[in-house]
């Protein structure tokens, strides 16, 4: 395997009136797992049903009702930690986190404080070819979603769908090695990414199934290598918390005004408010919702309705050995099996349907050309028609087969362009229809010859021109793939010219 070799980048310093100050982010990333059921009921987790329709009396928290550990979720939660190379925890326990809103029919959430499942591990967050930033992964623990509270209907009256209540989430806690509000959008892509690649979220944020907390700090520059070196927070400056974020773009904005906000506030000589905020795209601003809690204000307790959880190491190894491939070591494969380059790899990588169907496509073949077909072609074409991969009309199969008609001679570069919009738009076998329509490239040097032949009788000027110099010899290419209605085979072309005018 490829051992690729990264640089860390340099922390964003943002110019204040009064010095450079730079940025400490932590991120808290709520990832629904991707199971059928919930996590302590069996009812359903599909998303868009009707309100209130995926709720079981122990959702409802009716009374007598008791909490059953679903094992599904467990697994998903130590395979995640597995792909983010953590600790596994074989035992673990759950808490009760006591709040009372309208969507919480309990008045607490079953989460994990004292023992979460998983404990350290990392994620590489690529920022360029080279660059690269390793984020510690504190922990992850699963708990409990809330349910919804709907404001929009009526404007009187405030309406509660309780069909998110219990659904299983992993709460996916970085340390505060972030530097930038660039690297933060981007850790949340690869952790995305991760999940994805491990089918325990599907990191869908429009639905509400990934979301992050942002915590965000501004310190002197060169205070957090003195936390780096301590592990003292007390260097990092006063954090803020920036709630429910679910896109990159509004993450990369917010934390860009957050950072400004809390420097203006520090040069004027006021304090940070430890407190959590909400982020306006309209107005791209941040304002306050809440003070800050503390776990103590939680009053966290463990759950007297459920035992600790205890799991087997061999259980933990038999998840293991089933891992798939992961983003990075699918990333270095293909640098190595096909040769491409490695920001080539990142994009075709990006997404595990993308990263099969290149190497469908790549196989036997030329892996340089599949890339650059595959990249620049089809996923182009794609992003202009808002389709995915899976929703191409051009198979890899197909693709293939164009690739193939490209190294036989039969076909040029010019003519698949023109056989990759037949297929895309008619589909059919690429051979057939070359075959059918004519479009095989001219490769009989005596039909080029012959054309040359007449162009150059036709345009005698043009002749002694190239003759006396060489590079006007190009005319000649263009008036002979003319000729031969973009058939001729460019190579052969370029021989016969050579050989012709200027020998």
């Amino acid at each position: 395997m490829l051992d690729l070799t990264y640089t860390e980048p340099k922390p964003k310093i943002y110019a204040g009136a009064k010095g450079d100050w730079e940025l400490v982010i932590g991120l808290e990333v709520h990832a629904q797992v991707a199971s059928k059921s919930k996590l302590f009921s069996g009812a359903s987790t599909q998303f868009g049903n009707e309100p209130n329709s995926n709720v079981s009396m122990v959702d409802a928290a009716m009374p007598g009702m008791l909490p059953v550990i679903n094992e599904f979720c467990i697994e998903q939660a130590v395979r995640t930690g597995l792909g983010l190379k953590a600790q596994i925890n074989l035992y673990s326990a759950f808490d009760r986190k006591n709040y009372f809103y309208p969507d919480l029919p309990q008045g607490y959430q079953i989460s994990q404080l004292y023992h979460p499942i998983v404990g350290e591990g990392e994620i590489l967050v690529d920022l360029e070819p080279g660059i690269a930033r390793n984020v510690r992964v504190e922990r992850i623990h699963l708990e409990q979603d809330a349910g919804k509270s709907v404001h929009d209907m009526d404007p009187n009256m405030s309406f509660v769908d309780l069909n998110r209540t219990g659904v299983a989430l992993m709460e996916i806690v970085s340390m505060p090695d972030i530097r930038s509000p660039e690297e933060a959008a981007a850790y949340v892509t690869k952790l995305r990414q991760i999940l994805r690649y491990l089918g325990t979220c599907d990191g869908n944020m429009q639905n509400g199934n990934m979301r992050a907390d942002v915590n965000v700090s501004v310190c002197p520059a060169g205070q957090y290598e003195k936390f780096r070196a301590t592990g003292d927070f007390s260097h990092l400056g006063t954090r803020c918390e920036l709630k429910n974020m679910n896109s990159m773009r509004f993450i990369q904005m917010a934390i860009d005004f957050e950072a400004k906000r809390q420097i203006a506030i520090l040069e004027d000589g006021g304090t940070i408010t430890q407190e959590t905020r909400l982020y306006d795209n309209e107005k791209n601003e941040t304002r306050s919702m809440r003070s800050k809690e503390e776990a103590h204000d939680y009053r966290y307790f463990p759950d007297p309705d459920l035992l600790p959880l205890e799991i087997e190491q061999s259980w933990v190894d038999e998840i293991a050995a089933g891992l798939p491939e992961l983003p990075d070591a699918k990333k270095a494969r293909f640098i190595t099996e096909f040769g491409v380059t490695e920001y080539d790899a990142s994009v075709l990588t990006a997404d595990l349907s993308d990263a099969n169907y290149f190497e469908a496509v790549a196989q036997n073949r030329d892996g340089k050309q599949a890339a650059n077909w595959v990249i620049n072609e089809l996923f182009g074409r794609l992003n202009k028609a808002d389709l995915t991969i899976n929703d191409s009309p051009i198979s890899a199969e197909q693709l293939g087969g164009i690739l193939d008609l490209i190294a036989k001679g039969d076909i040029s570069g010019k003519i698949a362009k023109d056989l990759f919009e037949i297929v895309w738009t008619e589909g059919g076998n690429p051979a057939e229809i070359v075959e059918s329509r004519g479009m095989k490239q001219v490769t009989d040097t005596g039909a080029i010859e012959a054309a040359l032949d007449q162009i150059m009788t036709d345009n005698p000027d043009q002749v002694a021109k190239a003759q006396a110099n060489p590079k006007l010899a190009g005319w000649f290419v263009g008036q002979v793939m003319k000729a031969t209605g973009g058939k001729a085979n460019p190579k052969a072309v370029n021989e016969i010219i050579a050989k012709k005018l200027i020998s």
